[in-house]
């Protein structure tokens, strides 16, 4: 009879036990393959330091980086909106993210094209909101930048973090990807600040969308 050992890290410990109970991988199973249509997830992990994603096109790198590790060839762009800053253009999310449809790891679809994204009430819950593993998402809160449209702000406020570069002072708008209370999936509230610790103070680790422009 062959005994099948199952490490588990100091980070999955910090958990509780109640996470490891609940977690399929801790069981000992492995994450499900993504679906080759795969061409929208949740980030599994954010950058680390709060809203300072490098920016724009640090935030893309990052979905590029994880969207390549789980095996797909497509080219993926992060949903975020900006606002005039530091020489930047105004980018709304929603004209950055291709024209669909898209599908989560799973394979399942989440909407057809842009505008029954931003019009229909539950393309994005929390059974479709997955992460590049296939996993659901554990905090909900999602970095947006963006108005319930996906159109970047115009109140002359910043709602980016300083286009996602500060890790201190500013906020950023937020989504929920679990839709909680029906709330939007992108665009529910504003963080209490930039840094990590003020976005996980309202359920959020610096996660965000990344949707398949190909």
């Amino acid at each position: 009879m062959r005994t099948r050992v199952v490490y588990i890290s100091a980070a999955t410990c910090a958990w509780g036990i109640g996470a490891i109970l609940l977690s399929p991988t801790a069981a000992g199973q492995a994450p499900a393959a993504p679906s080759p249509s795969m061409s929208f997830f949740v980030t599994s992990v954010g950058l680390g330091d709060g809203a300072n994603l490098g920016g724009i096109a640090g935030a893309d790198y990052h979905c590029q980086q994880l969207a390549e590790a789980a095996g797909s060839p497509r080219t993926f762009y992060a949903y975020l909106s900006t606002r005039p800053a530091n020489g930047t253009t105004t980018l709304n999310a929603r004209d950055r993210i291709g024209s669909g449809p898209w599908h989560n790891a799973r394979g399942a679809l989440v909407a057809q094209n842009v505008a029954e994204l931003h019009e229909k009430g539950g393309a994005i819950s929390r059974q479709v909101a997955l992460t590049e593993k296939g996993q659901m998402v554990d905090l909900h809160d999602i970095l947006t930048g963006s108005q319930p449209d996906g159109s970047a702000y115009t109140d002359g406020m910043d709602h980016t973090c300083n286009v996602y570069t500060s890790n201190d002072r500013g906020s950023v708008q937020l989504g929920h990807a679990d839709r909680s209370g029906e709330s939007s999936w992108n665009s529910a509230h504003a963080s209490k600040g930039c840094g990590q610790a003020h976005l996980r103070g309202t359920g959020g680790a610096g996660q965000f969308y990344c949707f398949a422009i190909d």
